[in-house]
């Protein structure tokens, strides 16, 4: 069977009349543009309306906020460039080697926010092409509630590599996983439900599987399989990593990063690999589907607070509203605000990772999809950076495989 396939997306939420709903709620919020006292473009559905509101009353005295939201993560990295006057038009127009489309017109852009949201698989090139700033950690309060890897994660240096001494470049507020959607009826037909990677490759499968279209996060699950690091720096050493990875793309119907569960919908497949924040939304209003993050671990993603390299530098006031980002970042980091925003956005907090679980709210502890066992956190990545080398064999061995039909 010659599987199915779209146009590589990196993960996107499209949610275009949510982002229409919040950006009417928060017209009231004040003024727009250069008027704002804190500018604020974040992506459609991660943070709700009513904590930037929450946030606007906790401030020592009314200031104009301008929040706006955007239905994919593509369209903000886009918005990053074109802030960037280094970036001129032909260089915007280069996009080899982003999995994702960018469908922003050459229109002017609005003005600069002083925060933007970025996604984590971004954060290396937006580094390299100078679009963001490092943060001034020691103005946020918040930052040791995270967990030491997610430090670790956002702390780069100026060429977007995990440096121990490195700036830190990104606040992470929210965080998913690659997981498995499932449909319920189909496995109850078949007398079992998925637990791990390795149910991928059950027989009764074949042809009834939806993948990612993306090589990292297809050969990171083979990987996991493996017991190996999902940021494998030499994969060309690891033989049995192409005998599985060709055994699991004779299991796929589908290969997709943004349409991969319009097949599981519609019967068409019956399992579906994809990140967590495209598929919880599914799953509270369609109990036909269900889902389970890998016990062996999986791939973790993260939203990110990220200041724009042509942001104006904050306002120094005397009335308690100096620093606005750095203060509302460090709000989103308050651990009530970080239970609100893991419930309603269904997406957790990192603060979550270093509180005790029994103190969270049961509809957080007590949701395993939203927020995993321990153990299975500890044995989940982040995508890191890799070498070009490395890079090129990750093309090579998706090349190779697919082209095998």
């Amino acid at each position: 069977m010659t599987p199915l396939t779209t146009p590589i997306h990196r993960r996107s939420l499209l949610l275009g009349a949510g982002a229409l709903l919040l950006n009417q709620l928060l017209a009231g919020c004040g003024a727009q543009g250069r008027d704002a006292a804190l500018k604020i473009r974040m992506l459609d559905g991660s943070i709700p309306a009513q904590l930037v509101r929450e946030f606007q009353r906790r401030l020592e005295q009314r200031v104009p906020l301008n929040v706006l939201a955007q239905p994919q993560l593509s369209d903000l990295f886009d918005l990053l460039q074109r802030w960037n006057p280094a970036n001129d038009a032909e260089s915007r127009d280069d996009r080899s080697g982003l999995p994702f489309s960018l469908p922003f017109t050459r229109s002017e852009a609005p003005s600069v926010a002083d925060l933007i949201t970025l996604g984590d698989f971004w954060l290396t090139s937006a580094i390299q092409q100078g679009l963001i700033q490092p943060l001034e950690i020691d103005t946020l309060s918040g930052w040791e509630q995270l967990p030491a890897n997610w430090q670790a994660f956002v702390r780069r240096d100026r060429q977007g590599q995990l440096a121990e001494t490195g700036d830190i470049w990104a606040a992470p507020y929210r965080w998913g996983t690659l997981m498995m959607a499932y449909s319920v009826e189909a496995f109850e037909d078949l007398g079992w439900a998925p637990t791990d990677w390795d149910d991928l490759w059950r027989p009764e499968l074949r042809g009834y599987l939806s993948l990612p279209d993306s090589p990292r996060s297809v050969i990171g699950l083979v990987l996991k399989r493996l017991g190996q690091s999902v940021n494998a720096a030499d994969i060309a050493s690891l033989p049995e990593l192409n005998s599985e990875l060709r055994q699991l793309h004779q299991q796929v119907k589908v290969y997709s990063s943004d349409a991969y569960l319009q097949p599981l919908l519609l019967g068409d497949t019956w399992i579906a690999v994809g990140w967590s924040t495209d598929i919880l939304p599914v799953i509270e209003r369609d109990r036909r589907i269900a889902a389970v993050v890998p016990e062996s671990g999986t791939i973790l993603t993260s939203d990110l607070w990220v200041r724009p390299a042509t942001a104006p530098p904050p306002t120094a006031t005397n009335d308690g509203l100096a620093n606005l980002p750095q203060r509302w970042i460090d709000f989103c980091w308050q651990p009530q605000i970080a239970s609100q925003i893991s419930l309603l956005s269904l997406a957790a907090s990192p603060v979550l990772l270093g509180s005790d679980r029994n103190q969270l709210p049961h509809a957080l502890r007590d949701n395993p999809l939203l927020l995993p066992s321990r153990n299975i956190i500890e044995q989940s990545e982040f995508f890191e950076p890799l070498a070009s080398e490395t890079l090129n064999q990750y093309h090579r061995q998706w090349v190779a495989v697919r082209q095998r039909d």
